[in-house]
């Protein structure tokens, strides 16, 4: 099931989402409407859930640096802030674009999406 299908299901039973807004990808299209339930909500849809400290300093390391610098962190920094390795980074959450989604930030674009995948 797709990221989409997965929101969608979720909104349709009223969940936290079943008031924001998500494109056509399952990103949030309002970084500002999300918030920690949102992300406990979105990474149970990723199967990442529940989330513990690891992956909250990583997901709030690239809101921050995304928010603040409008862009995607290199995944030495997400390492380095959050003093765990990329291996353990991706274990965390599967992959780079199941941190973008749970963190609530905005569709990245073809091109990134080819990099965080």
């Amino acid at each position: 099931m797709s990221a989409v299908q997965k929101v969608s299901e979720s909104a349709a039973r009223g969940s936290v989402l079943s008031t924001l807004g998500f494109d056509e990808d399952g990103f949030l299209c309002d970084a500002e409407t999300w918030n920690d339930r949102v992300a406990e909500t979105l990474a149970e849809l990723e199967g990442v859930a529940p989330l513990q400290n690891a992956h909250w300093r990583v997901i709030r390391f690239v809101r921050d640096r995304y928010l603040r610098l409008g862009a995607i962190p290199p995944m030495r920094r997400i390492c380095r802030s959050s003093e765990l390795s990329k291996d353990e980074v991706k274990g965390l959450f599967g992959g780079c674009l199941q941190v973008w989604r749970i963190a609530g930030l905005p569709n990245p674009g073809e091109e990134a999406k080819s990099y965080l995948s």
